[in-house]
């Protein structure tokens, strides 16, 4: 026996792509390799991905940088996150439920990457591209709450998960929605006066 799911709940835009076994598969897939490679590998780095993301973080500094030196050390954990966010607004813009789930696997999984840099403030034990100085420690110190770091990266991560998750979730939610009858239309509402024309012979 199948529930009926309210389609419209679901939909980010009017006229989205349906989602289909395979976006949903693949969006799946995507989430538990980083799921995987964050809480089972030795490093918590995930091949290709990281390597693009740290990319991305290292050209976050110098631009950055340009408008505010004070801000360089900004830069990069936000550059991680403004390309994300930039494509998951993209795909909800143009109606694509899959790349929107994946943008949004790809913010977690950098959530998580933040996560990792954000633990290390006091030990200081990740190898580090250039010979800078360690960004959360810098951060934290002018906040002065560097003692809270594995706090800080331990809520972060967690947020990542939640991401990560809601995302896999939302999307599986929606794939079901559209595997049981496409849009469902709203139903219009009747004023009293109408109710009483029609039910008249």
């Amino acid at each position: 026996m199948k529930l009926p799911v309210e389609r419209e709940n679901f939909q980010i835009t009017p006229g989205a792509a349906p989602v289909s076994l395979g976006g949903l598969l693949a969006v799946l897939v995507f989430g538990a390799v980083c799921l995987g490679f964050h809480w089972f590998g030795r490093d918590g780095w995930v091949p290709l991905l990281d390597s693009a993301n740290l990319a991305l973080h290292e050209a976050g500094h110098p631009l950055v940088g340009i408008f505010s030196a004070r801000a360089t050390v900004y830069g990069g954990t936000l550059f991680q996150l403004v390309f994300p966010l930039a494509a998951a607004w993209h795909f909800r813009r143009t109606g694509n439920p899959v790349g929107l789930a994946a943008a949004l696997v790809w913010l977690g999984e950098n959530l998580f990457n933040i996560a990792r840099y954000m633990a290390d403030a006091r030990v200081q034990e990740l190898p580090l591209v250039g010979s800078g100085d360690h960004d959360w420690t810098e951060i934290f110190s002018r906040w002065g709450i560097l003692h809270l770091d594995g706090r800080i990266a331990s809520l972060t991560r967690g947020c990542g998960l939640l991401l990560t998750a809601g995302a896999v979730l939302w999307l599986y939610r929606r794939w079901r929605a559209d595997s049981q009858g496409g849009l469902a239309q709203p139903t219009k509402k009747i004023s009293p006066r109408d109710r009483n024309a029609r039910s008249r012979p």
